[in-house]
């Protein structure tokens, strides 16, 4: 992911709602979201990995997790292992999120900067913990509403606030997923007075300002919103193709399942799609 807003425990029956875009070179393949072998994984998939990676995904057991790297491309290094299976380790273990995120923060450093969500809205077990890959170490989410690109959680980036005001009017209206997935294609670029200096070049910058980017080899693939309502899920993703500018149609498809209790077998979801 490269911009997300959480809701974490902001309502009592919405426990858990987020919206988010993963931004990626066109080039990179990817599966689109979909159970994966199993049964029990709902996630996209990066197929650039051999491992199991993804950026956003849940399980049947309310287990959720995200992450979006860190933009510093003077420390990047080209040999560091891919981030995205942090994501799809924890969607297929057991250990705890709490017990996973220190686990996590004890080897991050051979990985490339990231930032990690990774929580439970399980029945007896609901708590979200977030790790940036600098900080000193893994925090304990309280309820509320946060926003993350790709500097640390709720980093004032101009984009960050244009989503989260979005985000934050969509969960008093309670629009439908359309209408969230909508939102996050937002174009609008930062001025350049408030661009942030990530290290890249200056046109790079107010490309990657925005929402919803799209440039010639790189841009938003995919939007999802993730909503829990009690202990139903409901997942939406909706797909860009590289040419989204000149007005090539996305694809869209949404599932939906009931968190179980640990004892209980896995009941067949429902989905749907769209071209």
């Amino acid at each position: 992911m490269c911009i997300a807003t959480i809701a974490w425990q902001w309502n009592a029956d919405r426990p858990l709602v987020i919206a988010a875009n993963r931004d990626e070179f066109y080039h990179r393949p990817a599966a689109a979201l979909q159970f994966w072998p199993g049964d029990e994984v709902l996630a996209g998939r990066d197929l650039a990995v051999e491992t199991p990676s993804t950026w956003i995904g849940i399980n049947r057991r309310g287990r959720f997790a995200l992450i979006t790297n860190v933009r510093a491309p003077s420390e990047a290094r080209p040999d560091a292992p891919s981030r995205g299976p942090l994501v799809a380790a924890f969607l297929e273990g057991d250990m705890s999120p709490s017990r996973y995120i220190f686990d996590v923060a004890s080897r991050r450093s051979r990985y490339n900067g990231f930032n990690l969500i990774v929580g439970s809205v399980a029945f007896d077990a609901q708590e979200c913990w977030f790790l940036h890959s600098k900080d000193f170490g893994p925090r304990r989410l309280t309820p509320g509403i946060y926003g993350l690109s790709n500097a640390t959680l709720d980093t004032p980036w101009p984009k960050v606030q244009r989503a989260v005001g979005r985000f934050t009017m969509d969960l008093l209206m309670r629009p439908g997923h359309d209408a969230m997935l909508d939102g996050l294609r937002d174009p609008v670029m930062a001025h350049d007075a408030s661009l942030p200096q990530t290290g890249v070049a200056l046109d790079w910058e107010r490309r990657l300002s925005s929402v919803f980017i799209a440039t010639d080899t790189y841009g938003t693939r995919a939007s999802t919103v993730l909503e829990v309502v009690r202990q139903d899920v409901t997942v939406t993703e909706r797909r860009y193709p590289p040419d989204v500018s000149n007005g090539a149609p996305h694809e869209q498809s949404t599932h939906q399942f009931t968190v179980r209790r640990s004892a209980q077998k896995a009941q067949p979801a429902s989905s749907s799609s769209e071209p």
